[in-house]
């Protein structure tokens, strides 16, 4: 179908277009650049006068499948009826139309607020079948996965016996192409095998028992092996003691590790914490985002908090299970499993808490103090700091000053003598915010043709209303165009869509199946081909292969 949206303001970094009024035109699902001659035969209009115009959102760090995520479903059923404010019972054309924490009302909610395309960032490799039959499930979206390793035994063991980068290289390859993953995640490198083998602390520079190796040398490896095979999206890293007072010294250590190799650290918000202050918890941000703004290879995700009540979900257990007592309620999950596991603890974050309302100022510092849009993004850690339906407050925070210092005087007060966010004058304007949330981080996963309004560009397109304040205009999105269909009107969805998986593909060494089969014949006793994710077993297309050779 060929269609044309014409008078709408233009936000599209990846052109450098901040607010211009242009038409744009789409043909099938694609936008294109047709001669005047060809233009004639655009008669299917949308009239946007007044109205805001942005490629599909790209969520990076979202955790919407796979087993943890599953089993806060099973732990907390309460949070179906709070993960939205809009309510999903009048979707009565749709599948699953009264559907909240689901498949479906992922898809939807994050369609409605036009998002296209979302990262679920640790998809543990020996469970990579079952959350790919769950991304499958989830519609309107594209989707990708991060393959997470760091406490893998097979790569532990291949350490310990000082095996060469380049083995080590074709064993991460073979996991990658066989969890059909878009990139490598790193969660406290060696932290989950010490828990399991008694360790209840693990920093940087201690060592895996019966290993011998250190979390910074695996993360060094991995990010090295990252580098060589020359996957697009950095090393994706949770640092360890991950909401520990002082911990912003690990992730500056984390930094200068990375040794001016590209790295991406999520969920920095959970590691800006110093220990100043009677109470030991104070805010590290200035610190971090000093570091952050002079180590260009760095970029961040912040995994901002919101007041409101969630449940946590890591696959770091030695953290979760610490964060146990902290429950609320007073129930949780920890589960260990070959090469990782995971933990469920659920929380509220209190607006006249100390450490919550600390923990909400260091998010929203490490915002205003990143200097470069192009190498922060938004996100919540869905559903760490806050379900994903919180972006649109968090846009109005990080816009609206006035709005920013009002919300300031309802939080604890003490936080705010450990902190420096009453300073802070900066706001964010709508190019930035299609920088952060559009351009920056398609670029940075590699996914061409995503997150802009380029002629030859996807046709994954939002519109908002400009008149609306501005959480109601991201809530709810006037028009959200996927692969050039209208899936979204007026904050609701029109059209049931099913869409795409992003994954690698590339050569490797095929040799080193047999070392790994013999390390799983040892260990596991099952064939390694039954962690193969088959695309025989998916629908036609699902995945769409980013091919780096």
């Amino acid at each position: 179908m060929k269609f044309k949206l014409i008078n709408g303001k233009i936000y599209d970094p990846s052109q450098k277009i901040n607010g211009e009024i242009k038409n744009i035109y789409i043909d099938g699902d694609r936008i294109v650049n047709p001669t005047k001659k060809e233009k004639e035969k655009y008669n299917t209009k949308y009239d946007l006068k007044n109205m805001v115009v942005m490629a599909g959102g790209v969520d990076i760090h979202s955790h919407i499948a796979g087993g943890n995520v599953n089993n806060a479903r099973v732990l907390m059923p309460e949070v179906h009826k709070k993960f939205t404010e809009n309510q999903l019972n009048n979707r009565n054309h749709l599948p699953g139309k009264g559907t909240r924490w689901s498949t479906n009302g992922t898809g939807y909610r994050y369609a409605e607020m036009g998002f296209t395309t979302v990262v679920e960032p640790a998809v543990l490799p020996i469970n990579s079948f079952s959350v790919h039959l769950e991304l499958e499930n989830i519609p309107l979206i594209d989707k990708a996965g991060l393959a997470v390793m760091g406490n893998d035994t097979f790569l532990l063991d291949c350490l310990n016996k000082k095996k060469d980068q380049d083995y080590i290289n074709n064993y991460i390859a073979w996991t990658l192409i066989n969890s059909k993953c878009l990139g490598i995640k790193v969660i406290n490198a060696g932290g989950s095998e010490s828990f399991k083998r008694g360790s209840r602390e693990f920093s940087l520079d201690d060592t895996v028992p019966s290993y011998g190796v250190s979390s910074r040398n695996i993360l060094n490896t991995i990010c090295k092996a990252n580098e060589q095979l020359k996957i697009p999206h950095p090393l994706h890293v949770h640092c360890n003691n991950l909401g520990l007072p002082g911990n912003v010294k690990t992730a500056l250590d984390t930094i200068d590790a990375a040794e001016g190799r590209k790295m991406h650290l999520a969920h920095v918000q959970f590691y800006g914490y110093d220990d100043e202050g009677k109470k030991g918890f104070s805010s590290g941000a200035v610190k971090l985002t000093e570091s952050i703004n002079k180590n260009k290879n760095i970029t961040v995700d912040v995994g901002q908090v919101m007041f409101k009540p969630t449940v946590t979900i890591s696959s770091d257990i030695l953290r979760q299970f610490e964060a146990r007592k902290h429950a609320f309620p007073k129930k949780y999950i920890i589960s260990e499993a070959e090469d990782g596991g995971g933990g469920i603890v659920p929380y509220e974050y209190k607006m006249k808490n100390f450490v919550n309302s600390l923990q909400w100022i260091i998010g929203l510092e490490l915002f205003l103090l990143i200097d470069d849009p192009w190498r922060v993004f938004l996100t919540t850690d869905h559903p760490n700091g806050a379900p994903f339906t919180s972006y649109p407050k968090l846009f109005r925070l990080l816009m609206d000053y006035n709005y920013r210092m009002e919300e300031l005087t309802k939080i604890n007060k003490l936080a705010l003598d450990f902190s420096f966010l009453k300073q802070i004058k900066r706001t964010y304007n709508l190019y930035e915010i299609a920088i952060m949330t559009r351009s920056a981080p398609a670029k940075l996963l590699g996914l061409k043709g995503y997150g802009s309004l380029k002629a030859g560009s996807k046709a994954d397109i939002t519109v908002y209303d400009s008149n609306l304040p501005i959480d109601k205009m991201f809530s709810s999105a006037k028009f959200v165009f996927k692969d050039g269909e209208n899936i979204v009107k007026d904050g609701r969805v029109i059209k049931y869509k099913e869409s795409r998986t992003h994954c690698l593909k590339f050569d490797y060494d095929v040799s080193i199946k047999k070392d790994i089969q013999k390390w799983f014949n040892k260990n596991y006793a099952f064939d390694i081909d039954n962690l193969s994710v088959d695309a025989e077993f998916f629908r036609t297309n699902n995945f769409k292969f980013l091919n780096i050779n």
